[in-house]
């Protein structure tokens, strides 16, 4: 068959079905609250990892730093190389420890790196000699209590600090994570608190100063700022994800919302069945509405039963969720082609990404990082907007 008989339009811009409204304006303004809010002398790390929690990593690292980001933070390697391909030369964490034979990128890309035992120092050394001239900064990782990754005995630190003598390694941070900063019972926060205490004297053995000494995320940030020590981490409270009876003063809003179209409307009979293995059946005639987004764009079928809104009204999920399609009870006909809004408001009604979080039993960052990359990523400033594409994974680098 000829190729002649397939024109290809690479400047027609397809206008999707599904997408997610991101405001940047939103993102610097939560920014600027809580760089206000923070005492003058701590400085901001902002956490842009996982496709800054599904708001596109570049776009909000820029925003970012506009609004006065010290640092920038991401979990693996292959994410902070993207945000220096895009420009970003603020110095940036890689808050989990990368493969040793990595280390040679880590120096090309000048990237910060977190260590948490002497064994990857052992390995690392294979990949990068002593009398090179660039030094390797890294951050010390200490495990308080979250149980995650770090370093949590004396014997470990013991171990570790020959390494750190070295003359080409920079220590520039030593930090943990906490486990329970938002729970209302504070005892366990204050245990996490003393070890890391505890654990920042062993740092005294070492003959030079260590630059930052960071403890706090984002509700242990805004609800304790006397955690603020040299920096803090901001990563949920930056969308706009903060729990309001923590600091009620605090002004901050989701720049997310995600919006689709409804695909097709239909009147069905009591007793018809909707959906995969006959998950629903009507009780009564009604319209029922078909949405173009489903599990392969990040709405997993625990969404079921929970609220959308067309035409300013509400209406609920029912069936099961598929890959691609969702269905939808009207409250009365409604024309195909209408905007639906799954997070955000429309007419005097709203519906937050707190609320679909305690539906599943999760919390908003869950629900913004899982939308895919299918779905289009719009970006606005002051009411203006402009439609651009996240590339895939793949296509990153």
């Amino acid at each position: 068959m000829s190729q002649s008989r397939f024109k290809i339009y690479s400047h027609t811009a397809i206008e999707p079905d599904t997408w997610a409204e991101i405001d940047l304006m939103q993102i610097r303004e939560n920014l600027l609250a809580i760089r206000n809010y923070l005492p003058a002398s701590t400085k901001l790390m902002a956490v842009v990892k996982a496709n800054a929690y599904g708001h596109g990593d570049v776009q909000t690292a820029k925003e970012a730093a506009l609004a006065g980001a010290d640092y920038l933070a991401v979990a693996f390697i292959e994410e902070a190389i993207r945000l220096r391909h895009a420009g970003l030369t603020l110095p940036i964490l890689i808050l989990t420890p990368i493969r040793p034979e990595l280390t040679p990128l880590a120096l090309e890309y000048d990237l910060m790196l977190t260590v948490t035992q002497a064994s990857w120092f052992q390995e690392m050394r294979a990949y990068k000699p002593i009398h090179t001239k660039h030094k390797l900064q890294v951050h010390l990782k200490m495990d308080t209590g979250l149980g995650r990754i770090g370093i949590r005995t004396r014997q470990d630190w013991q171990e570790l600090v020959p390494w750190l003598l070295a003359p080409d390694i920079l220590v520039d941070g030593f930090y943990t994570h906490f486990a329970t900063a938002g729970h209302a019972d504070t005892s366990y926060l204050e245990q996490q608190i003393q070890r890391f205490q505890d654990m920042k004297r062993w740092s005294s053995e070492l003959p030079m100063p260590i630059n930052h000494y960071h403890c706090a995320g984002s509700v242990a940030a805004l609800r304790f700022p006397e955690l603020s020590m040299d920096m803090v981490r901001i990563g949920a409270a930056m969308y706009g994800f903060y729990p309001k009876q923590h600091k009620q003063s605090l002004e901050l809003k989701p720049a997310m919302s995600l919006h689709s179209r409804l695909l097709q409307t239909k009147r069905v009979n009591k007793g018809d069945y909707i959906g995969y293995d006959n998950a629903y059946q009507a009780q009564t005639e009604q319209w029922i509405g078909t949405v173009p987004i489903g599990y392969a764009d990040g709405w997993t079928q625990r969404m079921q039963l929970t609220d959308v809104l067309v035409g300013g009204c509400r209406a609920k999920v029912i069936g099961k969720i598929s890959m691609d399609q969702l269905m939808v009870q009207l409250p009365a006909y409604v024309p195909p082609g209408e905007k639906v809004t799954l997070i955000g408001g429309a007419g005097e009604e709203s519906i937050s990404i707190q609320e679909l979080a305690e539906h599943i039993g999760s919390v908003p960052q869950e629900i913004s990082s899982s939308i895919t990359n299918r779905v289009t990523r719009t970006y606005k400033r002051s009411g203006g907007k402009t439609n651009e594409r996240i590339p895939s994974k793949a296509s990153a680098l």
